[in-house]
Parts: structure tokens; C-alpha cells; sequence
């Protein structure tokens, strides 16, 4: 079995974007597959580990984040800069074969991408995403609503199988309230 290398990246509140008490999980190259046998693949795995809704795109070329759920973005197709954590927040390389887990909060941006970059994006429960857009003032109470949403069952990847971030968020909930 291949050895699994992820990254774990603690983003914060900057106060435009709220970001979240739970790290980004950036899992690299776990799948070896690409184009429409890596995005079918993609929409299956997450399905199977109740990460649903999924959409077949790429990422918005300006900083926004959702407050009512996580998200999950598989890249199947070409490669693309994206940016974490809103304007002053962690740039990174993905390409096919990456999986990005997003708490919900966490502000991102494609920066730049190749013609043919593309990912499937997928939702704990098959939530509707809200869209929240970064302006000069943030809502009122956006941050209390972030940290409403709850930790899903399973690593919409690894489902309950470790290093899912399933058991890397609950530690953290275990560590708050103890």
C-alpha cells in the first residue's frame, strides 16, 4: 500500500475571513488515476463516505469561503495555484491525485491554473453550500455559525480508516471540551 503524505495547514481568523478552529487537510497524490476515470472515481469515493452534492469544476477565481459546511476538492485534471486562508493565507501547488479538505470558514482562491484544471467538489451530507464573498466588513456572527457546523462521520477520502481527518478534527473537539 502506498504510503499516505499529507500536509496539515492551522489557518486563523484574519478578520475578514473566519477561517476555523479545525485545519485544512491537503492529502498528496493519493490516487494515481486522471481525467474522467479520476473524476468518476472521485465522485464514487466520496459519495460512499457520505460526502455528496458533487460538482465537477474548478475553484472561483476570487477569495470566498462557505459557513454551513465543509468541503472537499479532488483534483482530477491539470494543475492550478491556489490560495488558503484568504489574501495574506498559504499558497499551494496542487495536481491531480491532491485532495484538499476544507473545514467550513476557510477562505479560498484559484490563483492561477492550467486550461485543463479541474475538480470534483463534494459536501458532508449533501449540504447546500452557502457563498460568502469577502468584503471590508464581515457579517455579524459569521464565526459562531462556522463553528456550528459539525464534524462529518467520515474522511470524505480514507471514510473511517486513519489518517483520516475525521479522527484529527475529533481529537481537537475531545481537546476543547476536556
Amino acid at each position: 500500500m502506498q504510503q499516505t503524505t499529507f500536509e496539515i495547514l492551522n489557518l486563523t481568523d484574519d478578520g475578514v475571513i473566519p477561517n476555523s478552529k479545525y485545519p485544512v487537510i491537503f492529502y498528496h497524490h493519493v490516487f494515481t488515476m486522471e481525467g474522467e476515470p479520476a473524476a468518476a472515481f472521485l465522485e464514487h469515493r466520496f459519495a460512499e463516505n457520505g460526502w455528496s452534492n458533487a460538482f465537477r469544476w474548478r475553484v472561483y477565481s476570487y477569495h470566498h469561503y462557505h459557513t454551513n459546511t465543509h468541503e472537499v476538492l479532488g483534483v482530477y485534471a491539470g494543475n492550478a495555484l491556489l490560495q488558503l486562508g484568504g489574501p495574506k493565507g498559504e499558497k499551494m501547488h496542487v495536481r491531480p491525485g491532491d485532495v484538499l479538505i476544507l473545514p467550513a470558514g476557510t477562505g479560498h482562491i484559484c490563483l492561477s491554473h492550467s486550461d485543463d484544471f479541474a475538480v470534483v467538489g463534494a459536501y458532508p451530507n449533501g449540504v447546500e453550500p452557502d457563498l460568502v464573498k469577502i468584503t471590508d466588513t464581515r457579517p455579524e456572527g459569521i464565526a459562531d455559525k462556522v463553528d456550528a457546523v459539525p464534524v462529518p462521520e467520515k474522511d470524505p477520502f480514507f471514510g473511517s480508516t486513519p489518517p483520516g481527518m475525521v479522527s484529527s478534527w475529533v481529537e481537537r473537539e475531545e481537546r476543547e471540551y476536556n
